[in-house]
């Protein structure tokens, strides 16, 4: 194998890569009309064994009308707007200040939405108690973070049922993306009471607008325990009933995930859990749900009982998820593996500590897209030898080309005559054949890790670098990016040698346009790093193509 069939291996199998990402956007169900959030008429869901004993009996559905989900009570913080839907205590949309939308850059970018039917719920499993169809009242009370305040509440009542009351109260705090959402349940009965309670997500199986097919990435939910680790399950496994998960664990949180963004319900360490995933039936647009099933502290006749399950609904920050990660001593709220969310791929054990990188010099700069260009210099340098060793055997191919075009002249009906020959004249000139090509093969994990730290950063979304990028995560809107980077890939081509067979030539000369045109749709980001690659390559492969020429030209001269 030489360069040029290595290099057809990698343009052939990164375009399988792009091809499967697209088919996969295309497979997926389409879109129909919008329905209201929560329309589907969900029952309430079950706990399939105890998670604390005794367990109490199957509840029923609470018989209570459908409501107009605009009936809502909209809460401000610094970094969020929500509206909490009166039906349920739902949260049905979550807008955030910081963030632009996919598609218009004029709104907000909202990630519970009606749209989506996205929607995060909870509610008790017992008789008679709130669920996510109970009507609540909402308590008065403030309703925006005010200057000096940490954190407010929002407090809703659900209707008295045979002496019992039962409250959700959600806490909002200054500078996060945490919400807490705790439950008060008075016992007026004179029966004990040993709940459960339930925390989901519901969604369709839509992707999120403005995601380019080309950088497809995963969308649907996710769960975590010590024991199984990090688990990503697809929609179409859940509508087939075939979804594979962990159920039940004393640890672990369950999630909604999508590019840039992850909701996540965050149930205590060592409070026993059921996750569950199920398709929800008589809804408009296919949707599902995922949760978690947690017991209730047993509440005794006259007795108050509360308890508290977070919910982070929020951008992929990975100082913010790690944070989260860390124990409750440490400042966090025991979520091990949330910062598993950001998608980057198989090559997260690479790619993780290239964004830390990246992240390190943002720091210092000020500015993401300067800190690609920076980092791109950083991997060159790394990897200067290798490349060296690479352009050097491409220029000693160069200076026997016209030997080889000799030969296949000579020999080209006497196919292993031509092979034989050619090795001796390899053997003859010190070249290694493979020389150009193990060194660009060992180098292919790390541009595939750094594609994906790139494609998964949230940080880059919305993030300018200089004139026309005001947005390292989309297109470049003159796909001047795009045309400098055919240019620098039709340089390399000319630097690197002439195939001798006709066909081969005329696909390598064909290779930059084709690879070029699937780099008009990547992110500006991702044709940053390469732009700025190439250059660097083509400085350094021209400067030693020189030096191996002028080299092999002086010695011809002194035999001459």
């Amino acid at each position: 194998m030489d360069n040029r069939r290595l290099l057809l291996l990698i343009v052939f199998s990164f375009s399988l890569v792009m091809l499967w990402d697209s088919w996969q956007k295309y497979s997926q169900p389409k879109a129909a009309s919008p329905a209201t959030a929560g329309s589907a008429a969900s029952p309430a869901p079950q706990p399939t064994t105890n998670l604390h004993a005794p367990l109490p009996a199957a509840p029923a559905t609470v018989a209570v009308a459908e409501v107009d989900r605009t009936e809502t009570v909209t809460v401000k913080t610094d970094l969020f707007i929500a509206e909490v839907s009166k039906q349920g205590g739902d949260i049905v949309r979550l807008e955030f200040k910081a963030y632009k939308d996919s598609t218009n850059k004029v709104k907000d970018f909202a990630l519970f939405e009606g749209k989506h039917q996205y929607v995060a719920q909870s509610g008790l499993i017992g008789p008679g108690l709130a669920n996510h169809k109970t009507l609540f009242t909402a308590v008065p009370g403030s309703r925006e973070l005010t200057p000096d305040a940490k954190s407010f509440e929002l407090r809703l009542e659900a209707p008295v049922s045979d002496g019992v009351k039962v409250a959700k109260i959600y806490t909002f705090t200054r500078g996060s993306y945490l919400i807490h959402v705790a439950y008060e349940i008075y016992n007026g009965s004179e029966k004990e009471i040993a709940a459960h309670a339930y925390y989901q997500l519901q969604r369709d199986i839509n992707s999120p607008e403005g995601e380019s097919s080309m950088v497809s990435t995963f969308t649907g939910p996710a769960v975590y325990t010590d024991q199984d680790k990090y688990q990503k399950v697809p929609f179409a496994d859940i509508e087939k009933g075939k979804a594979k998960f962990a159920t039940q664990a004393d640890n672990g949180w369950i999630a909604m995930v999508q590019h840039y963004f992850v909701a996540a319900w965050i149930p205590e360490l060592g409070l026993p859990r059921e996750f569950y995933m199920r398709k929800l039936e008589g809804s408009a647009t296919p949707a599902v749900s995922a949760g978690v099933i947690v017991p209730a502290p047993v509440a005794a006749p006259g007795a108050k009982v509360a308890f508290s399950v977070p919910i982070y609904a929020g951008p992929q920050i990975q100082e913010i998820l790690e944070q989260l990660a860390k124990p409750k001593a440490d400042g966090g709220i025991g979520a091990q593996g949330l910062p598993l969310v950001v998608d980057y791929g198989w090559l997260t054990i690479i790619a993780a500590p290239i964004f830390w990188c990246l992240e390190a010099i943002y720091k210092v700069v000020g500015n993401w897209g300067w800190a690609i260009v920076l980092l791109t210099v950083g991997i060159k340098l790394l990897f200067f030898p290798l490349s060296a060793a690479s352009y050097k055997s491409m220029a000693k191919m160069r200076t026997v080309t016209p030997r080889l075009m000799a030969l296949k002249e000579r020999y080209g009906d006497d196919r292993q005559k031509l092979n034989q020959e050619m090795m001796a004249l390899y053997k003859r000139e010190k070249i290694n054949p493979l020389g150009g090509c193990l060194p660009i093969a060992v180098q292919i994990p790390v541009f595939i890790a750094l594609y994906w730290a790139l494609l998964g950063a949230v940080e880059i979304r919305d993030a300018p670098w200089i004139l026309w990028i005001t947005d390292l995560s989309a297109a470049d809107p003159y796909f001047v990016l795009p045309v400098i980077m055919v240019a620098t890939m039709l340089i390399q081509t000319k630097l690197n040698p002439t195939p001798p067979d006709p066909i081969q030539a005329k696909v390598m000369m064909m290779m930059p346009f084709i690879f070029g045109a699937m780099f008009f749709f990547f992110p500006a980001g991702l044709v940053l790093y390469w732009v700025v690659n190439n250059t660097l390559s083509i400085a350094q492969q021209w400067q030693i193509t020189r030096m191996i020429e002028s080299g092999a030209k002086a010695a011809n001269d002194s035999k001459a």
